[in-house]
Parts: C-alpha cells; sequence; structure tokens
C-alpha cells in the first residue's frame, strides 16, 4: 500500500484551478521529487497533502489518502504532526534553540527536562545540526545562519515524529554548502521518513530522489524513477523542461 494515494485530485483558488485531476502515489520512505517551472501546481499539492490550503480558503475534490485513511477522517492537529513541512524561508520560532524543539511536543502532552534533553539531541543529531549547536542550545535560535535555521526547521519537524515531511524548496536561498548538508540529511534520514520534495533545481531532484514527478500548468505530466525521467522521458515536454528549453 502507498504511504500517501492521491487520486482525481483538483484544486481551486478563487476559481483558478491550480491543480488537475492528479494521480500520484507516493511509496513509503521514498524520496518523491515533483519539478516543474513557476505556477504548475508543485507547491499547491504540498499544502493540499496536510489540508494548509484550508487557510487560504482554497477548496479541492478528488480523494488524499494516508496510509488508507481519507485525511479529513484524521483530526488536522494529528494530520499536520503526521505530516511535517518545511518551507523554502527558515522560520524560526522566537526564543532559544532548545524552545524552538521543544514548543511543538509541549502543546501535546506534558513533558519532563530530561525526555526534553533526550528529545532536542535526537532531533538535531538527526538533522546533522548536533555538533555545531550542541555548546549553545540556550541561545536564540536567530542568531544562526541561514543554512543551520533550515536545519533547525527540519529538527523541529522531526521532533514532532513526523511519518511524511513535505519540503517546498528547501534550498532555494541557500549556498552550496549548506545545501550539500540538507540533501545529506534527507538521504540518511530517507529509512525512517516519506518525503516529497518539491525543487526547482532539477540537478537536485536528479541528486536525492528515488522518484520524480513532472508538473505543468496544473497538470501531472510524467511520474517514474529519477534515472529514467532524467535520461528517457515519455514525453517531450518533460525532456525539454529538463534541457532547460523553457521553464
Amino acid at each position: 500500500m502507498a504511504k500517501i494515494s492521491i487520486k482525481k485530485l483538483c484544486l481551486y483558488y478563487n476559481g483558478h484551478q491550480a491543480l488537475r485531476s492528479i494521480n500520484l502515489d507516493v511509496t513509503d520512505k521514498e524520496i518523491m521529487a515533483v519539478i516543474g517551472p513557476a505556477n504548475s501546481g508543485k507547491s499547491s499539492l504540498l499544502r493540499a497533502l496536510n489540508r494548509m490550503y484550508e487557510i487560504d480558503y482554497a477548496r479541492i475534490s478528488g480523494e488524499i489518502l494516508l496510509d488508507g485513511m481519507d485525511i479529513f477522517d484524521i483530526p488536522i492537529n494529528d494530520l499536520r504532526r503526521r505530516i511535517g513541512i518545511v518551507f523554502a524561508t527558515p522560520v524560526v520560532l522566537p526564543g532559544s534553540i532548545r524552545k524552538n524543539l521543544s514548543y511543538g511536543p509541549k502543546l501535546h502532552r506534558r513533558i519532563g527536562k530530561a525526555e526534553v534533553d533526550e528529545l532536542v539531541y535526537n532531533a538535531l543529531k538527526s538533522a546533522n545540526l548536533w555538533d555545531e549547536v550542541k555548546d549553545r542550545l540556550d541561545d536564540s535560535a536567530s542568531r544562526l545562519s541561514g543554512g543551520q535555521q533550515q536545519r533547525l526547521c527540519i529538527a523541529r519537524t522531526l521532533a514532532m515524529h513526523p511519518e511524511v515531511i513535505l519540503m517546498d524548496e528547501p534550498c532555494s536561498g541557500l549556498d552550496p554548502v549548506s545545501t550539500a548538508k540538507i540533501e545529506a540529511t534527507m538521504l540518511e534520514l530517507k529509512k525512517d521518513y516519506t518525503f516529497v520534495l518539491v525543487t526547482n533545481n532539477t540537478k537536485q531532484a536528479a541528486r536525492v530522489s528515488d522518484r520524480t514527478a513532472f508538473f505543468l500548468l496544473g497538470e501531472l505530466i510524467e511520474v517514474g524513477k529519477t534515472q529514467k525521467i532524467f535520461t528517457r522521458p515519455v514525453d517531450t515536454r518533460t525532456d525539454d523542461y529538463i534541457r532547460g528549453r523553457f521553464g
């Protein structure tokens, strides 16, 4: 069974159709890259998966299943814990690195200091950030570099013990070194988590993803194993985009 199964998904913003009858399965513990030019529906897909589109008063039709269960049958707080999201621009919370990581879990239940310490260590270690910040956990998170802030956002998502992590252009504003660290983090975490990675960087998709889906003007044009998509795509529009003829 697919971890996420999307069937005939359409999404509308004030009469504008952003997604057009999308059918897509995401396998457990894979990195699914979603590529395509601007306004192709990539970010709208992510917003549909954990129902963030509701904030924009958008509406959808079709079906999204998480482990075979309709996401509308899952309480919204539980859904957004199970399907976390990391945005293009890192958004750290006011306060310390430690508080950034403990804030979410404390909203759900009471936890003691020892458990907080373990949670902080595990999340930072998994996000490849522990060695860089272990001596300044009580410093303001805003004092971290951009790449460190993005990895802190990944750690903050991991602290909630999600099953799926949505990544919306997570490296768009980062230098190559920070980008490489985040890609390495994703590859290490894949054994425990399912990723859906929206990226405009086709080279990044080629480096880290197991499968790639190409979107254009709200339609899913093609999906398949990444190596095949990048070397022998079926649709000429996919080939044209990958070769930089448009986008």
